[in-house]
């Protein structure tokens, strides 16, 4: 098949199919409402991931901010909900109608500049993709230009996540501070809040996955892409053979924020809401603990991390309210002790030889002649 020899391997192919097996019918037909909705927001988080993967996985630049640029897509977003939510009509009980409650219980009379483009789908559609990129794009170059890498660039996209995270909670008036931005109903006059609309949102967001997914997978299969792994494993021999490695690193660092600002958007319209507490330091150190669980090499494993590490998060928490964060660490500390390379490593190191074993008995057996490319090799 073209498919399987240019685009993903055997083992690849089989994962791409089970992932859209899973999310396209499997889920659908047996969750209800509440847990598809669930589930929508697990996948979320799995946009970030497939940006780590990217950036941390294949470039071996460790991020440990990924929350500022998903909080900035979800706030993107939310700016348009919440303008749409706040028409005169829904706020004529307020001091100044026709502007967001938080900024009228804030005493601001008049909608603030930087608000006004977000009344148009269109500029917040090019501003969820634009201004995490840009953010990114600003950061990576003052970073990278200046050969600064490894755990000081981590620590350093911790600190702007805690800054942008009191930021937001410090300007009130204009971001709804600690609350953050609730209430959000309709998306250009579609109610987004009935049981119907959960689930058209719901597979959006899976096709927007898969998208997604399709340009990771063509990005690590080009030349792109072997650079990458060649930066992360020997950056002097890349840059001493003429390659510009800052601005490999940028653009998967900014790759990495698009990704994540997808994510944070689906967010804003599955959830209802956006806040800090999705921006600062803890939660974009859990989107590298998802990446990490499924494995960090393996766009397929990082998105079954997110997903799996958030249904043992939902889980441990609804049964045991008081100790679940413990039980989550000991997961967590369990698999990467186990399994260096997350679960996609346990499917590799343990199960898919057994596959490869058995399709290639049955093959000689049928008297087949193996034709197909080698899991991993570059196609001719």
């Amino acid at each position: 098949m073209v498919i399987n020899s240019r685009f993903f391997n055997r083992s690849e192919l089989m994962g791409f199919i089970v992932l859209a097996a899973v999310l396209f019918v499997i889920l659908p037909l047996t969750l209800d409402v509440f847990r598809l909705n669930l589930v929508a927001k697990y996948l979320t988080y799995a946009f970030v991931a497939l940006g780590l993967v990217l950036c941390w996985g294949y470039g071996g630049i460790l991020s440990l901010g990924q929350g500022v640029f998903f909080g900035l897509g979800g706030y993107c977003m939310a700016m348009f909900l919440k303008l749409e939510a706040s028409s005169v009509e829904n706020t004529k009980i307020q001091s100044t109608p026709g502007i967001p409650d938080f900024m009228d219980w804030n005493q601001i009379t008049s909608l603030p500049l930087f608000w006004q483009p977000f009344h148009s789908l269109t500029f917040t559609i090019l501003a969820i993709i634009l201004v995490p990129g840009i953010f990114a794009l600003i950061i990576g170059t003052a970073m990278f230009k200046r050969r600064v890498g490894g755990t000081y660039f981590a620590i350093i996209t911790q600190a702007v996540a805690a800054i942008l995270t009191i930021l937001i909670v410090g300007q009130q008036g204009y971001t709804g501070g600690i609350n953050g931005m609730t209430d959000l109903r309709t998306l250009k006059g579609w109610d987004i809040r009935p049981d119907h609309a959960k689930v058209i949102l719901y597979f959006v967001e899976v096709v927007l996955l898969f998208a997604c997914i399709g340009i990771a997978q063509f990005i690590r299969l080009t030349k792109l892409g072997r650079i990458l792994v060649a930066m992360r494993e020997q950056e002097d021999r890349v840059r001493f053979s003429g390659y510009s490695v800052a601005n490999f690193k940028i653009f998967a660092f900014c790759m990495a924020a698009v990704f994540a600002a997808i994510g944070g958007a689906m967010f804003a319209l599955n959830v209802g809401f956006m806040s800090p507490s999705f921006v600062g330091i803890v939660p974009s150190i859990e989107m590298v603990i998802y990446t990490a669980v499924g494995g960090r090499m393996s766009i397929f494993g990082a998105i079954w991390g997110a997903i799996l590490v958030n249904f043992a998060k939902t889980s441990l928490s609804e049964s045991f309210p008081q100790l679940w964060l413990f039980g989550l660490g000991g997961l967590f500390i369990a698999v990467v002790l186990a399994f260096p390379n997350g679960l996609s490593g346990l499917w590799a190191d343990y199960i898919q030889p057994h596959i490869d074993r058995l399709f290639t008995s049955r093959k000689s057996k049928a008297g087949w002649k193996d034709n197909s490319v080698a899991d991993g090799a570059p196609a001719e």
